[in-house]
């Protein structure tokens, strides 16, 4: 009896111990764990609503806060019950809760996708856009003039884009601040020489015209030479898209023939341990992968 006695109060020092490091680690860390919590809710939310503006959507705070939490929490009790009911409570809880962490980032993931996808649509309009703000120069226009053209012209993302340089700029906004705006908008190399160009002829003074022929020119080569590395690329990326999906496909394949073979990896704490780990290192491998294959020019 002492002995239990002994071990239980052992047991309850220890768990002291920890708890009381823990509240030390947090007193000492609290002003960064607080700034690393902000940053994971409302940081999250600031960070989606401020891409949606670059997409030309505007969402309410209010509603974004509330759809990324009915998203998080809905999926995470869709996994909670699907998998408590039919294989483990436990395992539902870890899942669950893992689903929730991650569903929570998932749209920040979507929306940078869509942004990237913006500025490559921006990017492939460029050669049309900036040969017509070449022939309207030519043509005797100026610079806002031939913005409107191109604006009129073509279809979004670039005549939104266009737009928005001759919107600030009849509330007061210098030319050469609204295009400033725009490469901070679209972050890209071919659009930062477009800018930097035509603030400084516009100083200096120069054929605008002959050198968005020439940009034109620089941006055909560049786009050339990124399909030919995109078709390099393809073979590597369905390759490690197949590997990803692989683990999957066989505890599948296994689960369907012999569901025996697969209860320890769900049942036992130890093969949910491994499971773990497993999901991990794919994802890691995977995304390892997608960092080779993506090469920039």
């Amino acid at each position: 009896m002492s002995y239990v006695i002994s071990t239980i109060l052992g047991f309850k020092g220890i768990i002291f111990v920890i708890a009381f490091l823990i509240f030390v680690f947090c007193l000492r860390y609290s002003t960064l764990i607080f700034d690393w919590i902000e940053t994971q809710t409302l940081g999250t939310r600031t960070y989606i609503q401020e891409r949606l503006e670059l997409l030309f959507i505007e969402i309410p705070p209010d509603k974004l806060t509330m759809g990324l939490l009915i998203f998080s929490l809905g999926l995470s009790s869709f996994f909670l019950l699907l998998i408590g009911m039919s294989i483990s409570w436990i395992l539902g809880f870890i899942i669950g809760t893992g689903v929730a962490v991650l569903s929570f980032r998932i749209p920040k993931a979507i929306v940078d996708y869509l942004v990237e996808r913006r500025i490559k649509q921006y990017q492939n309009q460029m050669v049309d856009g900036l040969t017509l703000l070449a022939n309207g120069i030519r043509a005797g226009l100026s610079v806002p003039q031939a913005l409107g053209m191109v604006v009129n012209e073509l279809s979004p993302p670039i005549s939104q884009e266009f737009g928005l340089i001759l919107q600030q700029n009849r509330i007061g906004v210098t030319l050469e601040d609204c295009f400033e705006n725009l490469a901070k908008r679209v972050p890209t190399e071919d659009n930062d020489m477009f800018v930097s160009s035509i603030n400084i002829l516009r100083e200096t003074g120069g054929n605008l015209a002959e050198v968005f022929d020439t940009i034109v020119s620089v941006i055909r080569e560049r786009v050339r030479l990124q399909q030919k590395i995109d078709t390099y690329t393809a073979q590597g990326m369905f390759q490690g898209v197949t590997i990803a999906c692989m683990p999957f496909a066989i505890a599948g394949i296994y689960g369907a023939s012999d569901p025996n073979s697969i209860k320890l990896l769900v049942n036992n704490p130890i093969g949910i341990l491994l499971t773990f780990v497993a999901l991990t290192l794919d994802f890691v491998g995977f995304w390892v992968i997608l960092k080779i294959v993506k090469i920039k020019i």
